[in-house]
C-alpha cells in the first residue's frame, strides 16, 4: 500500500514542475526540469512508481515523451488522493 503523503508529495513536486514546463519557452529550463524530475524517479518508491508508469519503460526519463509522461503522471496521483 502506497502512503498517502507519499502520493501528496509526488503529486505536489510533479504538478509544480509539469505547469513551468509546459509555459516555459526556455529548452534550458526543460532540460533542467527533466533532469530533476528523473532525479526524484530515481528515488520513487517502486510501488508508487508502478502505479503512475502503467509500465512504460523509462517513464519520466525520455525527453520524447516527457511532456506526455508528465501529465498522464499528475492525473493519475490526481485520482490516487480522490480515493484516499
Amino acid at each position: 500500500m502506497i502512503p498517502k503523503e507519499a502520493i501528496e508529495i509526488a503529486y505536489s513536486f510533479l504538478h509544480q514542475k509539469r505547469n513551468v514546463y509546459i509555459h516555459s519557452t526556455l529548452d534550458w529550463q526543460k532540460d533542467d526540469i527533466e533532469y530533476a524530475i528523473a532525479s526524484y524517479v530515481d528515488e520513487m518508491s517502486d510501488e508508487l512508481l508502478r502505479a503512475i508508469s502503467d509500465d512504460k519503460a523509462d517513464f519520466l526519463k525520455d525527453h520524447a515523451r516527457f511532456e506526455e509522461d508528465i501529465t498522464s503522471a499528475v492525473n493519475t496521483l490526481e485520482r490516487m488522493l480522490e480515493l484516499k
